[in-house]
């Protein structure tokens, strides 16, 4: 992944994010006619949208046709202006960075946008760290899509907070959205260590009606990352949620293809400000990949694992089949649990035949939140925070209509 340096200072960023330029977006119809298949397939996008095109003869930065979607990405301009990239039929096998501070949307053509089966876009990479094949090297390589500053910023490392991201690195991009695009890293089917579908720190990402396949590790949502998912899909095996900052998922799918460590592993981190770093799970489904590996799952799979004590999960008003364990959550480990006062592995209002009140008491390592206790973290402008401020709020964003 490219290193690349910017001249935006920090005062000039937190100054970006209270601004209404965060607020900059197609509205959804205009989104909608720019994603609709026609036989010019720029016709309804905004005035100077670039077009990516596998199968194009004629794919040139001069005409604004690629074939690549990072080739596109790297033809914009690295400063806070708007800008589109549609992205037509096929698999396109890269690594895709997105290093840019202003908003930037990149839009799947689909004869249906709010049908994430209508998806047509996949992006598939296949790399996998920490195997005997590839030895070992820092999780970021291996993702397929990365929104960061800096190369340095997105590193998971090792410690308590990972590697040290400097000081005046600047926030990345203030407003990321990827709509109706799946994203699959295929190393293995199976965990062989991790093997990253997305990997976002230092920005604000949406993604909407999209699929993150893996098996290990698949999202990583990293420091001082704000990330939104709604009308997703994600699949994984091995801690297929996992990070140090902030993700909300909303009315989205979580497709279990085996039992191995948690759903979830959260690192929390101390700040000098009060912080709500961690993952929450909305309206959504936990359940089995496929009915075929259902029956060999049922009793065994963990919601998470604290990656470290200060790991703050919470699943609300969210539905759970027979694969959860009767306990929800579990520790890291018999001798090295990672479970004390400020561990905040949690439920609210989660039903359906992975729900067993009984196991999560006697496991002892679930919450089970009352009304009071859940409210401080029930909206995503609850959760999301401005850089390095503590203040909340920080969700103009998110496209709620999507």
């Amino acid at each position: 992944m490219p290193s690349i340096s910017t001249s935006l200072s920090w005062l000039s960023v937190f100054g970006l994010l209270f601004s209404p330029q965060s607020c900059l977006a197609l509205s959804k119809k205009d989104r909608l006619a720019c994603q609709r298949a026609t036989h010019d397939p720029l016709k309804g996008c905004p005035k100077h949208t670039l077009l990516v095109d596998a199968e194009s003869a004629n794919a040139t930065a001069k005409k604004n046709v690629f074939s690549s979607i990072q080739s596109a990405v790297l033809s914009l301009p690295h400063d806070n202006s708007t800008q589109y990239i549609l992205i037509l039929p096929g698999q396109y096998t890269e690594q895709v960075n997105v290093t840019r501070p202003g908003p930037l949307y990149l839009l799947g053509q689909t004869s249906d946008a709010a049908s994430l089966a209508k998806n047509t876009v996949e992006v598939v990479w296949h790399n996998a760290t920490g195997t005997a094949t590839t030895g070992s090297y820092d999780n970021a390589w291996t993702s397929t899509l990365t929104i960061a500053p800096t190369f340095n910023s997105s590193t998971t490392g090792a410690g308590p907070t990972g590697n040290h991201v400097p000081d005046d690195t600047p926030f990345g991009n203030f407003d990321f959205r990827a709509y109706n695009l799946n994203f699959t890293n295929d190393y293995l089917p199976y965990s062989a260590g991790p093997s990253l579908a997305l990997s976002t720190s230092y920005a604000n990402t949406g993604f909407y009606h999209c699929s993150f396949k893996s098996y290990q590790d698949t999202i990583y949502v990293g420091k001082l990352a704000n990330s939104y998912m709604s009308k997703c899909e994600i699949a994984g095996q091995t801690d297929f949620l996992y990070g140090f900052g902030t993700l909300w998922i909303e009315d989205s799918d979580l497709l279990m293809r085996s039992c191995g460590g948690g759903i979830t592993a959260w690192k929390g981190t101390n700040t000098t400000y009060e912080n709500k770093f961690g993952v929450y799970i909305h309206q959504s489904n936990v359940v089995a990949a496929n009915s075929s590996i259902a029956p060999a799952m049922v009793g065994k799979c963990a919601l998470g694992r604290p990656w470290n004590a200060q790991h703050r999960s919470i699943f609300a008003n969210t539905y759970l089949d027979a694969s959860i364990k009767p306990s929800g959550y579990i520790a890291w480990g018999t001798t090295d649990p990672r479970v004390n006062n400020y561990t905040l592995m949690a439920e609210y209002k989660t039903y359906g035949p992975g729900w067993n009140q009984t196991g999560r008491i006697d496991g002892n390592v679930t919450h089970i939140l009352t009304e009071k206790q859940w409210q401080p973290y029930s909206s995503p402008s609850k959760v999301f925070q401005f850089f390095k401020s503590g203040k909340t709020g920080n969700s103009a964003w998110v496209d709620w209509n999507a």
